[in-house]
């Protein structure tokens, strides 16, 4: 019990005395708290830019810990577009069917203050389990994109986390 908590309050003093920031917080350096997202909607694929938007929102309040405000509050605008979409076969069961898939997701977002405008590619990916012989379902398709556009999203928080380091 003793070797436990002196293990936890050493690793403590090593983080917190080396000054790490996790990269939600570096971000948040550049973006600041008050975030406005918009979504390009495809005409093609409406379904998935809702899908898109709710993950970026849900983004902005968990990882950047920021507030979701109209444009003209924002510090920051998050312009997201979806440029990209697949589902790739990854696992068969013994008869060939397919039984595990993994979505892609490729976005540009553009991050836009009043002192500049960035381009950022993101990505993100997502697998998940069918029965053998079976169709992806419209719930397992938008639950996949929802999940790898957090990802995608995370992979974002990650680059304008390693801007925020430097400042």
């Amino acid at each position: 019990m003793m070797n436990k908590l002196l293990v936890a309050f050493l690793l403590v003093v090593l983080t917190a005395g080396c000054g790490y920031l996790p990269a939600s917080k570096q971000a948040r350096k550049v973006v600041g708290d008050k975030i406005f997202v918009e979504v390009t909607v495809s005409l093609q694929d409406p379904e998935n830019a809702v899908l898109i938007k709710d993950a970026a929102r849900k983004a902005v309040v968990t990882r950047f810990h920021s507030s979701l405000v109209p444009q003209a509050q924002a510090k920051t605008t998050l312009w997201i577009e979806l440029t990209g979409i697949s589902f790739t076969p990854l696992q068969y069961d013994t008869n060939g069917y397919v039984i595990v898939y993994r979505a892609n997701i490729i976005t540009n977002v553009i991050r836009r203050t009043y002192k500049e405008k960035k381009s950022y590619n993101a990505r993100g990916s997502y697998d998940f389990a069918i029965e053998p012989n079976a169709v992806i379902t419209d719930n397992q398709r938008f639950d996949a994109i929802r999940q790898a556009s957090l990802k995608a999203l995370d992979s974002f928080i990650a680059q304008v986390g390693a801007e925020g380091a430097e400042l």
